[in-house]
Parts: C-alpha cells; sequence; structure tokens
C-alpha cells in the first residue's frame, strides 16, 4: 500500500495514525468559536481540522413538508426541515479563509469536504492540500470526477455505500487523475454505536481496493477508534466540539477537548504496540529469562543421594535445568555433597 503525504504529513502503516478533527456545525455559527475549535484541537493534538463547504441552497429545497422535513422520532434532527437544518449547519464561506490560517499558524493541516462542483472551485482558490467525500455524497460521481481532477490525495467515506458503489467512486476517481485515495469506514447514523460499527471491513478494503484505510467515528469515546488501528486503520475523523453541554448540531456525538487528547494519545500507543510478528524473547526481555522457574535443589543432598520430589523442585529464578527435565531427573544420584539453593545442571548428576 502506497504512503500518502498530505503536506508533509506521512500516511501509512509505518505512521502514526493521521487524526482529523470534524468541525462540523460546532461553531453554533460563532466565528469566534470556529476559531477556538480550532486552537483547541491543536492543543488535543490532531494532525488536521476539517470543515464543511456548502450552503443551504446547494444542498437542497427550502420546502418544509414531505421528504424535505424530518420526521424521524430517533434522529437528533427530528422535527427540522432540511434546509433550516443546513444552514444552521453550514460553514459561511467567508469563514474558511480565517480558519484554515489559524489552522496553518498552528501547524495543523487545513481542508474540507465540497458538496457541489462551486464549492469545490471556492476551496481551490484557498489552495486545500486535499479534500474529502462525506458518505452522503459517495455515490455523486460528477462531483467525485470534478474533486479527482485537481489532483489532490482524496479521502471517501464509505456510509450506506456498497461494495459495487464504492468500486465507482473509487475507479472514477482514479480514472480522472486521483491516485493518493483513503477510504474510511463508516456507519452514516448519528450516533452510531460499536455494535453497528464493523471495523472488520477495514482490512477487508484495504484487501480490495488497494488504498489506505482508516474510519469516519460516530460512535461515542475513543474505543472504536482504538480498535480500527489495530486493524490497519492509517486514518481517523471524529466530530470535535468545546463541550457538549453547549449544544449544536453534531455536539451530541462530538469528542471535547480532553477526550479528544485522549484519542491521539490512545491510538498511537495502539499504533506502536503492532510492531512485527515475533517470538521468543525480545532484547527487552532478556534480562527476565533470569526470572523463570528453573530446577533448584531443595535439601541438603550427599553423593550418591537421589533425586526426590523432596529434594528437587522447580521453582525461580532461571539459573537451573528448565522445569522440563524434572522427571528425567527423579532417580538420578548426585555426585557430590550439595547444598539447599543449588542450581541443577547435568554435571551433577
Amino acid at each position: 500500500m502506497k504512503d500518502i503525504n498530505i503536506q508533509g504529513r506521512i500516511i501509512g502503516n509505518n505512521y502514526p495514525p493521521f487524526i482529523i478533527a470534524e468541525m462540523s456545525g460546532n461553531h453554533n455559527q460563532s466565528l469566534t468559536r470556529a476559531l477556538e475549535i480550532v486552537e483547541e484541537a491543536a492543543r488535543a493534538g490532531v494532525h488536521a481540522m476539517k470543515i464543511q463547504t456548502y450552503t443551504a441552497e446547494t444542498m437542497t429545497l427550502d420546502i418544509n413538508e414531505g421528504e424535505f422535513f424530518i420526521n424521524n422520532p430517533s434522529s437528533l434532527w427530528n422535527g427540522r426541515s432540511l434546509y433550516n437544518l443546513y444552514k444552521e449547519a453550514h460553514t459561511p464561506w467567508e469563514w474558511h479563509r480565517p480558519i484554515f490560517e489559524r489552522c496553518k499558524e498552528l501547524g495543523l493541516i487545513a481542508f474540507s469536504s465540497p458538496f457541489d462542483e462551486s464549492a469545490v472551485d471556492f476551496l481551490e482558490s484557498l489552495n486545500v492540500p486535499c479534500y474529502k467525500i462525506a458518505s452522503y455524497e459517495n455515490i455523486d460521481l460528477p462531483l467525485i470526477k470534478k474533486v479527482a481532477s485537481m489532483g489532490k490525495p482524496l479521502i471517501i467515506s464509505s456510509g450506506m455505500a456498497t461494495i459495487s458503489e464504492l468500486d465507482e467512486a473509487i475507479r472514477t476517481a482514479r480514472e480522472n487523475g486521483c491516485e493518493q485515495i483513503i477510504l474510511l469506514k463508516c456507519t452514516s447514523s448519528y450516533p452510531a454505536t460499536p455494535e453497528n460499527s464493523n471495523i472488520r471491513t477495514i482490512e477487508h478494503m484495504k484487501d480490495l481496493f488497494h488504498c489506505q484505510v482508516g474510519l469516519s467515528d460516530h460512535t461515542l469515546g475513543i474505543g472504536v477508534a482504538v480498535g480500527s488501528v489495530a486493524l490497519g486503520g492509517t486514518v481517523i475523523e471524529k466530530h470535535f466540539t468545546l463541550s457538549r453541554a453547549d449544544g449544536g448540531v453534531d455536539s451530541a456525538f462530538s469528542l471535547e477537548p480532553s477526550e479528544m487528547e485522549s484519542l491521539v494519545k490512545e491510538t498511537e500507543r495502539a499504533w506502536q504496540s503492532l510492531g512485527k510478528i515475533t517470538y521468543g524473547p525480545t532484547d527487552i526481555e532478556k534480562s527476565s529469562l533470569k526470572k523463570r522457574r528453573s530446577l533448584y535443589i531443595t535439601e541438603d543432598m550427599k553423593a550418591g543421594d537421589v533425586f526426590t520430589k523432596d529434594n528437587l523442585r522447580a521453582i525461580r529464578p532461571g539459573n537451573g535445568l528448565p522445569p522440563k527435565y524434572y522427571d528425567v531427573l527423579l532417580g538420578k544420584q548426585v555426585k557430590k555433597n550439595l547444598k539447599k539453593g543449588t542450581p541443577v545442571s547435568w554435571d551433577l548428576v
């Protein structure tokens, strides 16, 4: 699997997971709050900040009934029209530059999810280093074609997509000039549950599509994200807010600063623990070999005495013969007088 370079940050199996904080609509229509989210994300140690580029008009129609109205008691957004929801959640386009500039000052990679071609053109004017296709747009092949033609790394969320739909999306991207693709396993429910995350799919997607694979995670907490690293995930995206208590369209399934800091640390620890396939003592374990059990004389013995269960035992430390020779030695005579606490060796028999 080829590594991917985004503004000097290498994404691949030999590097710590690339952590993306998703601002989404958690700015609550305050640029001051949006910039504070950037600052807290940087403080938490994330590598990138992602926003979303759309307007209510580019997303849907201003209709407050029928399929344009959310009537689902289990939805976080029940009782809202799609238009009003997107109007509240969108990030004003005039905010993009100050948000991106603040990210640059703090060493964060800044990019966005465009939701139509006009958003791509706008983001190109800001020279974004990469793009993200959201789950609901992974079947929008004209949009993927447009983004891919920019020749920049492309992250695609897999929410709801069948294998054939993902294949179409990836083929479209590759056929239009994009070879640097990252596919994120995603469950498009808000919040998602661990039981519905199915992160074993990460390994399968990597083998199937031959690209870097990670997780766009909508579960509460960090356990699922940490688990994804063990399965080969190299990128993790999590929604981020200053405080869930402050409310906001996505706050209920967003991490707070201390949680995001834990995510960064624990996913890197999970990555470090992967190591390589190895058996036998590692270099750091070699000093512990002497703490294993081995065979010792546990009563004073005279020359000619034989080993019995009373004078021969497997105990710590490990300076004697291995315990596997216990049955072999029982009944054997010793050559000389031996003191209790003598490690057993073949020259004593």
